[in-house]
């Protein structure tokens, strides 16, 4: 455990070395956030605020990632190679909200990737990885029921579109989390330390390790991302993260469990679904606006007591969610 504590604080400390350089360095190169005028009236302040910070936390995990690779790969080359795919799944992701963020923010389209090309790029990945874990790494085809605490074996051909709808769905849930300041890196904080603490008690020691990077790099980049922020992750952040999240959970045979620990990302995904549902049906609205967090924003909710309240129930899941396990 001390091992995984010295990661956790190197990543923290690398992150908030990174934000203290490159937010000024976005700032400098006005790559600024871009608010919605149909979106809270409040939001328009922040218009200009350095945004695509998530390459922050992405070059934290390129870095200390590669530093625990080759002191893995002293005695422990299994381990070391284990990382591997993990790396992968969260900077592949990454990569393709980068592009979208590049082609919005620094070349001025403000279209960015096309919906289709996004889609195209984020499938690639989830079945390259999926692919990579079932074929190269033989993780098998299993998954964990929770609080029933057994295993089901689905056939392959069922198991990947499985997993590839899994990384797809939390990408986009997360995505959608990130709305106001510090939400998304906050609940994905709890949930990534979640699922963490299940691989110690797993022992799956790469899953322990990157879990750590991913904390550390989120704890920093929430020093600049808490309200009123001072850098937005975009893209780049949210869809590293989704794809981190679904990653561990697949890796540790247990994406039904995000359907616990995940409950927030859900409730703005489905708020949503039903937002738009209704609206097409009836020509009114069920909520003020969504995600849901703008509802209770338009409600008179600070944001930081969204943030807090959505950050607890977070962590009461995922305590559930252990229990669950």
């Amino acid at each position: 455990m001390q091992y995984q504590n010295k990661i956790l604080l190197l990543s923290f400390v690398a992150s908030v070395v990174l934000s203290l350089i490159i937010v000024p360095i976005l700032r400098k190169l006005k790559v600024g956030q871009i608010e919605r005028t149909e979106g809270p009236q409040s939001h328009l302040k922040k218009q200009g605020t350095p945004t695509m910070g998530g390459i922050i936390m992405i070059l934290v995990i390129i870095a200390i990632s590669g530093f625990l690779y080759l002191d893995f790969a002293k005695d422990q080359m299994e381990v070391a190679t284990a990382l591997l795919p993990l790396i992968g799944v969260a900077v592949g992701f990454g990569f393709i909200g980068f592009i979208d963020d590049f082609k919005k923010l620094v070349l001025k389209n403000t279209k960015g990737l096309s919906p289709k090309a996004k889609m195209i790029g984020l499938l690639i990945v989830a079945v390259a990885y999926t692919i990579v874990l079932v074929k190269i790494f033989n993780i098998g085809t299993d998954i964990y029921i929770p609080f029933v605490k057994e295993y089901i074996t689905l056939p392959i051909w069922l198991y990947i579109p499985f997993a590839v709808i899994v990384m797809l769905a939390t990408t986009n849930a997360i995505n959608l989390t990130d709305g106001i300041d510090g939400l998304s890196t906050s609940v994905t904080t709890i949930i990534l330390t979640c699922l963490t603490v299940i691989s110690v008690l797993l022992g799956v020691k790469e899953v322990t390790a990157f879990g750590s990077i991913l904390i550390g790099a989120c704890l920093g980049f929430l020093l600049f991302n808490l309200h009123p922020a001072k850098v937005m992750m975009g893209d780049t952040g949210s869809l590293m993260l989704g794809g981190a999240i679904a990653g561990i959970a697949l890796y540790l045979k247990m994406p039904l469990l995000l359907l616990i620990i995940a409950i927030i990302p859900i409730i703005e995904t489905v708020s949503v679904m039903i937002q738009v549902a209704y609206f097409k049906k009836t020509g009114n609205r069920v909520f003020k606006m969504t995600p849901i967090h703008h509802h209770f924003e338009l409600s008179g909710w600070k944001e930081n007591k969204i943030v807090s309240v959505f950050s607890l129930i977070t962590l009461i899941v995922c305590i559930v969610g252990l229990f669950a396990i």
